[in-house]
């Protein structure tokens, strides 16, 4: 199921919540829309980034409702639906599935560790519950306990709807696996910012981004740039942001992005815990890392 391109650039939108907790609905159509016009091709949203642990599948529906409503036919939207319970995520993507959304992002199984053919027939099984949603793998063993090695990677991806692999790793050599053994319409996504470039080396098509509430046209340009052969102007572009990929994650995400766009003058609220606002210290470096790309006077 390639007839469906998602682009390079995928950014994990943020949550934003109110001063008393709530999901403030407004501010995330804001969001939506600013990543829109800075270069974002799909939203991904309730993935890590936007907190979905801490969200409930109504405060999701509704997320989904609300972007669909808000910037369908500008960029693609794709629904974070994954859960360690099987049952739970083909409810949710085929909630996704009815709402007219374009994709699906699957975290693999946290928890419960399940070994490689448990993952398999997981993810079979979601395919198989909403065959015409596109589905893409979410490999992050560092959060997960739980890592998809590159052969199960590989019989998933002869599934029809399963189209690629967000990949967070943090591993080269797994992505250069997967390629080898994928066909060449599977897309990888770098899962870190920071390892973008050195991905689309190997054969990635784009990164799923938290850098790119900050700096999406930038990193646009940086991936048409590698994509055009012009490998100096990407890494130009890397080197110059490459401060602000580390910065974002001094702690845990979303805690730093949430205070960097506050410091731009984008408030979108406080975390939920039991993650904790950024601190002084936080704030303090990463004023100076925003000014040093530029971003912030």
């Amino acid at each position: 199921m390639s007839e469906i391109d998602f682009g390079r650039l995928l950014t994990a939108m943020i949550t934003p919540f109110d001063i008393e907790g709530n999901v403030d609905y407004a501010k995330a159509e804001q969001m939506a829309h600013h990543l829109v016009e800075t270069g974002t091709d799909t939203v991904v949203v309730c993935g890590t980034t936007g907190e979905s642990p801490t969200l409930s599948w109504d405060e999701q529906y509704q997320l989904f409702s609300l972007l669909k409503n808000a910037i369908a036919g500008k960029a693609k939207i794709m629904a974070g639906t994954g859960s360690n319970s099987t049952s739970e995520a083909i409810a949710a993507t085929q909630k996704a599935a009815n709402l007219g959304l374009d994709g699906t992002l699957q975290v693999t199984p946290y928890y419960n560790k399940p070994p490689q053919e448990g993952l398999y027939r997981h993810f079979r099984a979601i395919a198989e519950a909403a065959p015409d949603l596109p589905i893409l793998l979410y490999n992050v063993p560092s959060r997960t306990g739980c890592k998809l090695e590159p052969e199960t990677v590989a019989k998933l991806a002869e599934i029809r709807n399963i189209i690629g692999i967000k990949e967070a790793t943090g591993d080269l050599d797994q992505a250069s696996q997967i390629r080898a053994l994928t066909p060449a319409d599977f897309a990888i996504y770098s899962g870190d910012d920071s390892l973008t470039l050195p991905l689309m080396a190997v054969g990635a098509k784009g990164v799923v981004s938290v850098a790119s509430h900050l700096v999406g046209k930038q990193l646009q340009a940086m991936m048409q740039s590698f994509a055009a052969g012009k490998v100096q102007e990407a890494l130009k572009i890397h080197i110059q942001l490459f401060p602000l990929f580390k910065a974002l994650f001094l702690t845990s995400n979303p805690i730093p992005l949430k205070s960097a766009l506050r410091l731009l003058g984008l408030d979108t609220g406080m975390v939920r815990s039991p993650l904790v606002a950024g601190n002084a210290e936080l704030e303090a470096k990463l004023k100076v890392v925003l000014r040093e790309v530029g971003i912030l006077t």
